[in-house]
């Protein structure tokens, strides 16, 4: 069970939801005996009883039920008090039952499912005045709210880190992009509210009224070059996030990433991006990690275990020789690169500073498809003028039913009965024969080969795929762009084959595609106003010659090109965030504050979701029942105990909102119930109470199952 965490992580995150119930259902039962009502019941969990304990009787394995049937001759809810007292047996049972996410409280004359289970005697629940019964229904969603309180002083008083509300990048075309905002801008406000944390962000998006704009106080710059401005930014919907956007996504540290599940990936990422490079740069001949430092040869990787200790952290020190603090100074510097590689200096555990001429990438085109294959996970294609790369095979895991038949750097000639596949060509070939065997050629150490290769019952080779960069060879060129009908492409004209080998433009030679990047934006520097490029390229045919072909540029090509630049080759997807810590500094009085603040906004958030789920702008699919609470919470508890104190306090005050909904069966629903009793003068009829209570079930058990349903497919990703 890796997708919920470690068993440890699990086991806590369950308990703790566990302590948020039996709080919620200790209200419950300590305003009851408070209010004279006879509690026949306290459970935490649902289902079958695992332990229970009853004074006078003891310890139970199982309920406690057949010793009071043994001794009293019925069922403890129906033996006089007087009996019971005489005999020193409690009327309350304490228990612990199987399923440990719900529990209730069993008072005498309420039956949440049965309204006309009424009792006659004093003690009973519909005996009490209405005014207990409101304090009764209202203390478990109390004692949640309290809980929240305490649990946010808590960790405010040790603190906590989140995400700073500095914007690492920034989508093209979003409405971020559209507004002006630009990587590195750190957020102030957000429509006069101000931005603490990056979820803030999210959050202000994600609620926007559909269709208004939020007003959006940004600081750019540093030191005293600092300026603020105000910027306007209307939220739109982003279907693969299920709400409103803006299209930003948070700045990432110097550090590079400590998570061990990410560090086999790091280290393909960091060989891909020159580290262990020993290229002469800036007059110096000490560039890469040195030959021989933790078992690496050069041009080779270290050996795994060496590598996780000396890079889990490794920092980003200085670009061309100045001191750095976060990511986007090696995005900016990577965009004024020209392609070349930038000088960096790192601090490398057991190794010291490290100086690495880090390799720069182009950031391509996203060409999307005019008419998307059926079942495709993709929509897009990264490339340029209308051509993309073929697909390289990345890492291969032991465990993949491909190890040792597929190795590291084969690049795929062939799939199926597709010459020269995109990267959507090649999954959906793979998810098409899955459980079975799919033919493969590829392309290693200058060579073709054939091989069959097995596909797992999810469709799946089970290995990292890339693209051929490097490889001046093209996969199957696109005709036309965009939505429908298209746009045709600069290259459509050409008619290239797929596998065709790129030779030159405009009289330079290509290499690889970043060759083909930089000579298209200088000669569209050199030319704004060209309107036609002259590739040569090789046919995959015998005895194929090299032929010219006119690439023609319309002016939105000419734009789309101008507006691309070089990003750094190692992502900011491989660093920690940036953060910033949020505590009470060590004051009590300062962490309640941040406790009352923290429930009061939650609260307000909760139900503004609902309002927002109504309208439109959420997606169904972003709720989160049991399974997907318990497997953000496993994934916190990796994070530190003050994050699971803080998701603790935040479900504590979900918990609290959702149950005082007026849904039937809900003590929200409950709470209606009296209120309608208090102002005709009785209750509702027993038949109307019952209909609604099968109402309610049928609600919670609907959303149960849809919340079930996508957190099931969340996991199985």
């Amino acid at each position: 069970m890796e997708w919920l965490g470690t068993s440890t992580n699990f086991v806590m995150v369950v308990i703790g939801f566990g302590v948020l119930i039996a709080i919620h259902e200790f209200g419950h039962f300590i305003a009851a005996k408070w209010a004279g009502v006879r509690v026949d019941s306290f459970a935490v969990g649902m289902g079958p009883v695992v332990i229970a304990f009853r004074r006078g009787i003891g310890i139970r394995f199982g309920s406690t039920d057949g010793e009071m049937r043994r001794r009293f001759g019925s069922e403890s809810i129906a033996v006089d008090p007087q009996r019971l007292q005489e005999a020193g047996v409690d009327e309350t049972e304490y228990s612990l039952r199987l399923l440990p996410l719900g529990g209730f409280v069993r008072m005498l004359g309420q039956d949440d499912l049965n309204a006309s289970a009424m009792s006659s005697d004093a003690r009973s629940y519909t005996k009490a005045p209405i005014w207990k019964r409101m304090v009764i229904v209202s203390a478990g969603v109390i004692c949640n709210i309290l809980l929240a309180i305490v649990l946010f002083m808590i960790a405010f008083l040790v603190g906590v880190r989140f995400d700073a509300p500095v914007i690492g990048s920034v989508a093209p075309g979003s409405p971020a992009a559209e507004a002006g905002l630009l990587p590195g801008d750190r957020i102030v406000t957000i429509d006069g509210h101000p931005a603490t944390t990056f979820s803030d962000v999210q959050i202000a998006a994600a609620m926007a009224r559909p269709g208004s704009a939020l007003s959006i106080v940004v600081e750019r710059g540093a030191g005293a070059d600092v300026q603020s401005r105000t910027l306007s930014v209307t939220p739109k919907q982003n279907a693969a996030a299920g709400m409103l956007a803006i299209g930003v996504a948070p700045a990432s540290s110097t550090q590079l990433t400590d998570e061990a599940e990410a560090l086999p990936f790091l280290q393909s990422a960091l060989q891909r991006a020159g580290f262990w490079e020993h290229t002469a740069l800036e007059g110096s001949t000490a560039w890469g990690i040195p030959p021989g430092i933790l078992a690496t040869t050069v041009g080779g990787p270290p050996d795994t275990a060496k590598f996780a200790a000396a890079f889990q952290g490794a920092q980003l020190l200085t670009i061309h020789g100045k001191p750095v603090s976060t990511f986007e100074s090696l995005a900016t510097a990577a965009q004024g690169s020209g392609g070349d590689p930038i000088p960096t200096r790192w601090m490398i555990d057991g190794i010291g500073d490290v100086d690495i001429a880090l390799r720069t990438a182009p950031t391509w085109q996203a060409l999307s498809y005019t008419e998307r294959p059926a079942n495709a996970p993709l929509d897009y294609e990264l490339g340029l003028l209308g051509m993309t790369p073929l697909v390289r095979i990345g890492r291969v895991p032991e465990e993949s039913g491909c190890f040792g038949l597929l190795l590291d750097g084969d690049v795929v000639l062939r799939v199926a009965d597709i010459d020269g596949p995109r990267q959507v060509d090649f999954r959906s070939s793979i998810a098409q024969h899955a459980d079975g065997m799919i033919g493969l050629r590829v392309l290693r150490g200058g060579k073709s080969i054939d091989l069959a290769a097995p596909v797992s019952r999810e469709g799946r080779l089970g290995v990292e795929i890339g693209s051929a960069w490097d490889l001046p060879l093209i996969a199957r060129p696109f005709d036309t762009v965009g939505v429908p009908p298209g746009q045709p492409t600069p290259v459509r004209a050409c008619q290239l084959m797929p596998l065709s080998r790129l030779e030159s433009l405009e009289g330079t030679a290509l290499a690889n595609w970043n060759d083909l990047f930089r000579v298209a934006k200088l000669a569209i520097a050199a030319q704004p106003e060209i309107t036609r490029l002259v590739l040569v390229c090789t046919p995959p045919t015998p005895d194929a010659r090299a032929e010219p072909c006119a690439v023609e540029l319309a002016a939105s090509d000419r734009d789309a090109l101008a507006a691309l630049s070089w990003r750094s080759a190692l992502g900011p997807e491989w660093f920690q965030p940036a953060e910033v810590t949020l505590n009470a500094g060590g004051s009590p009085v300062r962490a309640i504050a941040l406790g009352f603040h923290e429930t009061h906004k939650l609260v307000l958030m909760t139900y503004l979701t609902l309002d927002r789920l109504f309208r439109g702008s959420v997606a169904v699919s972003q709720l989160r029942g049991p399974v997907g609470i318990v497997h953000i919470g496993t994934r916190i508890a990796d994070r530190g105990v003050t994050y699971l104190v803080f998701f603790l306090a935040m479900i504590s005050v979900n918990l609290a909102v959702i149950n005082f909904l007026p849904i039937p069966i809900a003590d929200g629903g409950l709470m209606v119930f009296l209120l309608y009793e208090r102002l005709r003068g009785k209750p509702p009829s027993p038949a109307f109470q019952n209909g609604a209570m099968v109402a309610g079930l049928i609600i919670v058990g609907m959303l149960f199952a849809v919340t079930f349903y996508f957190d099931v497919m969340r996991l199985v990703g």
